[in-house]
């Protein structure tokens, strides 16, 4: 089972990804602005790889823009990468 949990401080951000109760990986982003985020910093543990997980945390961050109404500035490299290949994704660009 995959559970993710976000913490949104002042500035900065985190969603940490949990798969079968174990931290799995994590998603970091800095706020430019009242806004739009930039996605600064995605990861998934090796052991959990090919699972997905880091495509589940970036629409956990897409999700998160739309509800705040704010625009994505994707600068991680994978984070760009998975945005650019799903055009559901798109509308939260910057």
């Amino acid at each position: 089972m995959v559970e993710i949990k976000h913490t949104n401080k002042e500035s900065k951000g985190i969603f940490e990804l949990y798969y079968d109760g174990k931290k799995a990986g994590l998603m970091t982003y800095s706020w430019a602005g009242d806004d739009k985020f930039i996605i600064d910093h995605t990861e998934v543990d090796e052991a959990y790889g090919g699972k997905g997980l880091g495509k589940d945390l970036v629409k956990a961050g897409v999700e998160y823009a739309r509800e705040k109404n704010v625009k994505v500035i994707p600068l991680c490299p994978f984070a760009k990468k998975v945005i650019a290949k799903i055009p559901e994704f798109q509308d939260v660009l910057s």
